[in-house]
C-alpha cells in the first residue's frame, strides 16, 4: 500500500505560491511537503539523487531548484552532510494541535534529528505553545558532528560546503556513526536533561512512554500499508501505551497489527477491536493470549467433530 500525505486547499491561496512561483517551483515543493522520506515534525533525510530519481530531474536541476528555495523563497534549509531538509512554515501548516499522542510522535522524531538547528528553525513558525516547549528542548541540546565542518546556518549562507558538482549520496559518514554509538548513552542523559524544563512546565501532559516503545510501534505502522499519513491513528493507538490494562503494552499492540496484517485488515478499528476483546477477556500478556489459543484449538476440533456426526 502506497504512503500518502494531505495538503490543505489554502495551500494555492499563499500569495508565495500562486504570485511567486512558477509551475516548476510549485511541483517542486509539493514534492517536498508529500514526498515518502517527509515526517510529521517537518525534518527528514534525502538526498538530491533521490529527489532527481522522483522527480524525472537531473541533480543539476534539483540543485538549482533548491538553491531558488533556499535563497529566493527561502522556504526550506538543507545539511548536505547529515542530508537533512527542514520546511520552514511546517508547523504552521500542520502542528496546530497538541495531546499526549502527538507529542509522543513528535518526540520519537526528533529524536532522530542530527542537525539541531533544523529543528529551531522548524520551531519559528509553530504557533501551539505545549510543541514548540517540546522543539525548544531539543535546541537546548548543543551537538557538533564529528568530521564535518558544518555550522549552523545564517540567512545569508543557507547552503553551506557545498557545490553544485557535490553529490550527497556519497558523504563519507562511518566517523559520524562511529561516534554515535559511542555517545549514545551520554545523549540520552542530554536529552533527558533538555527535557526537564518541557516536563515541568506541562503538568497537564501525562508522562512521556518509553521512546522505544513508540518508536517501534510507528514504525511497524508506517511499514505495514497502515496509512503514513493516517496521524490520527497513531495518536489513538499510541494512547493503548499508556490507557490500558495490560501488562505488556507495546507487545500486545504490535501483537494485535501482526495479526491485522495476517488477516489483510489494516485499519485501526480492526486493531481497537482485538485489544479490546483481549481486554474483555483478562488476558493481560502476550503468553497468556498464545495460551488461550492452545487451550482453544481442542475445544474447535472437539465441536466439528460433533458437528458432522449424523441426527
Amino acid at each position: 500500500m502506497a504512503k500518502y500525505r494531505m495538503v490543505r486547499t489554502d495551500f494555492w491561496k499563499n500569495p508565495v505560491v500562486s504570485e511567486e512561483m512558477t509551475p516548476e517551483d510549485k511541483y517542486f515543493y509539493l514534492y517536498l511537503l508529500t514526498n515518502p522520506h517527509s515526517t510529521q515534525i517537518g525534518i527528514y533525510k534525502i538526498t538530491k539523487k533521490q529527489m532527481a530519481f522522483d522527480l524525472g530531474y537531473s541533480i543539476e536541476t534539483v540543485h538549482s531548484l533548491m538553491e531558488r528555495f533556499i535563497e529566493h523563497h527561502k522556504l526550506i534549509r538543507y545539511n548536505p552532510e547529515t542530508r537533512e531538509l527542514a520546511i520552514k512554515n511546517w508547523g504552521k501548516e500542520n502542528l496546530q494541535k497538541g495531546g499526549k499522542p502527538v507529542m509522543d510522535c513528535i518526540f520519537s522524531e526528533l529524536k532522530e534529528v542530527e542537525d539541531h538547528s533544523l529543528i529551531k528553525y522548524v520551531l519559528e513558525s509553530i504557533p501551539k505553545q505545549e510543541i514548540r516547549s517540546l522543539y525548544e528542548s531539543f535546541c537546548t541540546q548543543e551537538e557538533i558532528i564529528p568530521g564535518t565542518e558544518y555550522i549552523e546556518q545564517d540567512e545569508n549562507e543557507p547552503y553551506p560546503t557545498e557545490s553544485k558538482e557535490f553529490d550527497d549520496t556519497f558523504v563519507h559518514r562511518t566517523t559520524i556513526r562511529g561516534q554515535k554509538e559511542k555517545e549514545n548513552e551520554k545523549e540520552k542523559q542530554q536529552q533527558k536533561s533538555a527535557l526537564k524544563p518541557y516536563i515541568e512546565n506541562n503538568p497537564g501532559i501525562v508522562r512521556i512512554p518509553n521512546t522505544d516503545d513508540v518508536k517501534e510501534i510507528i514504525e511497524f505502522w508506517d511499514a505495514n500499508g497502515f496509512g503514513f499519513s493516517n496521524l490520527n491513528g497513531k495518536q489513538q493507538l499510541l494512547a493503548w501505551l499508556d490507557d490500558s490494562s495490560f501488562f505488556q503494552p507495546k507487545e500486545m499492540i504490535l501483537k494485535a497489527m501482526n495479526i491485522a496484517c495476517a488477516n489483510n485488515k489494516r485499519t485501526l478499528s480492526y486493531i481497537v477491536g482485538i485489544l479490546k476483546n483481549w481486554e474483555n477477556e483478562s488476558l493481560l500478556t502476550v503468553e497468556e493470549i498464545d495460551a488461550h489459543a492452545v487451550e482453544q484449538k481442542p475445544v474447535w476440533k472437539n465441536r466439528q467433530s460433533t458437528d458432522s456426526l449424523p441426527a
